[in-house]
């Protein structure tokens, strides 16, 4: 099947919750991010007020990765890829819709929090895609990333 990318809408809270506990790597129950602060009600409203834009794939109608930024700060709050498809590109499209969007709104440097961890996918993922240590780690023990723009 084709996968097709929009923006994400106050609607997909709910289920971009759920896929959050799904992945392969780093999952994240609805619990704990209730804990966290994170519900669905909080997501949508943060989405419908624009402060938290963010692209899903769909794939026969159906979620199947999103990825979100903060609109005030620059930072990709989160990318998610179900395990089925990964690797087909699916999370550089995403984090490239994202990113854009981040820097049409006047964001100059863009960043995240990544495993720290070699043997996590995502350390090497964003490595190879130019994000760069900053050598601070956020509060959930994550190495805090950047991307500055491209220099020449």
């Amino acid at each position: 099947m084709t996968l097709c990318y929009r923006p994400a809408t106050p609607q997909d809270a709910p289920e971009c919750l759920r896929l959050r506990g799904l992945t392969r790597e780093n999952p994240v129950s609805v619990q704990r991010l209730a804990e966290l602060g994170i519900t669905a009600q909080s997501w949508a409203a943060d989405t419908a007020s624009g402060d938290l834009p963010g692209f899903v794939a769909l794939e026969g109608g159906a979620i199947v990765a999103y990825c979100f930024g903060a609109a005030r700060t620059g930072e990709v709050v989160v990318l998610v890829v179900m395990p089925a498809h990964e690797g087909r590109g699916v999370g550089r499209h995403l984090l490239g819709l994202v990113g854009a969007l981040l820097r049409q709104l006047g964001h100059t440097r863009l960043f995240l929090g990544c495993s720290p961890d070699p043997r996590d996918r995502s350390h090497g993922f964003y490595r190879h895609l130019g994000w760069r240590s900053t050598g601070e780690v956020d509060r959930y023990g994550d190495e805090v990333l950047e991307l500055l723009p491209a220099e020449g």
